[in-house]
């Protein structure tokens, strides 16, 4: 945005009368873009998400958030507090596209679309996900409408456009490029503090890759929450998915973004993803963690933590010129 200084000349200060109006102006313009509320019907109730539209934006973009209880603006009650999707959406604004940022059926505005946010699949959010596409299409008043999924959020996107949901493309945020399963194995023995549990962690996960649930209560005490019966059947779809295979059948234009400090998901997927989907486009991101922020050297939790932290300049930059330049072709 250009100064006041520029357009307006000023060499000296200007009358007093005149203070008020320019300190309104400052104030108008310095404003983000209103959020909007939208809803969609859910199988037992409404979901909900949140827009923020941009007058003649050239496109649109749903946000679709990664595993577990994280909500549209990219937080979660287990811990988590980034503010990713929000500040996402917000430079987004600024770049000329307009979002869409949802909660996942069962969670948070969306909490009574079903009774249980553990009884669902991949393929229920991915049902979601076409809804959605419908819905912020006709509001925004275009067919340019993408996909934007973050972790498991990425995955969701590839299902849905497998499945036929019709975006204009997807933006792949640190998106897993393996099994879920096998990502999980390397996970668990990055983490020194696993080791005592590590030959009971492979027992759990081959037992879910083969479709079978363990007793809660044989399960070691500090695993227990993380194996709970719901969250089990649900790994046990989710394992089933391997992106690749999928990532193949999508030719879709895809722009993959991967942050070289992402404990969670690594290059390697990135690179597998990229590989396999017909029209896509990988960038590395130096320095970026799974939250799509500059890590903070000494505090590996803090883009976890940190709302206040902003997103790495490059994310914004990059999807807004992928979405320009896929208009132009």
């Amino acid at each position: 945005m250009a100064s006041l200084k520029a357009p307006f000349r000023l060499n000296r200060p200007p009358a007093r009368i005149a203070f008020p109006f320019l300190a309104m102006l400052l104030t108008l313009m310095a404003q983000p873009a209103a959020a909007e509320p939208l809803t969609v019907p859910g199988p037992s109730g409404p979901l909900e998400g949140e827009m923020i539209l941009v007058p003649d934006a050239r496109a649109g973009i749903v946000i679709v958030p990664g595993s577990g209880p994280t909500d549209r603006d990219g937080n979660s009650p287990e811990g988590l507090r980034s503010d990713s999707y929000k500040l996402l959406a917000e430079g987004l604004s600024e770049a000329g596209v307009s979002t869409l940022r949802i909660d996942k059926r069962g969670f948070f505005g969306s909490a009574k679309a079903v009774s249980d946010p553990e009884d669902v699949t991949i393929r229920n959010y991915a049902e979601d996900v076409d809804l959605w596409l419908s819905a912020f299409s006709q509001r925004i008043g275009t067919d340019c409408v993408w996909l934007a999924g973050h972790s498991e959020g990425g995955l969701v996107a590839l299902v849905a456009a497998a499945r036929g949901a019709s975006p204009c493309g997807l933006i792949l945020l640190s998106t897993p490029g393996r099994r879920i399963g096998d990502l999980m194995r390397e996970q668990f023995r990055r983490n020194p503090a696993n080791a005592p549990f590590l030959d009971e962690l492979d027992g759990l996960v081959a037992a879910l890759e083969a479709g079978e649930t363990r007793d809660p209560e044989t399960i070691s005490a500090p695993l227990r929450p993380f194996f709970r019966i719901g969250l089990q059947r649900y790994m046990i779809q989710l394992f089933a998915y391997d992106p690749v295979e999928i990532a193949k059948d999508v030719m879709l234009p895809i722009l993959i973004l991967q942050g070289d400090r992402d404990a969670q998901v690594t290059s390697v997927d990135a690179e597998l993803l990229a590989g396999a989907a017909p029209r896509a486009r990988l960038k590395l991101l130096p320095g970026v963690t799974h939250l799509l922020k500059q890590d903070v050297p000494g505090q590996p939790f803090a883009t976890y933590s940190d709302p206040n932290l902003p997103l790495d300049t490059k994310v914004v930059e990059e999807i807004a010129g992928f979405i320009a330049s896929a208009g132009e072709r």
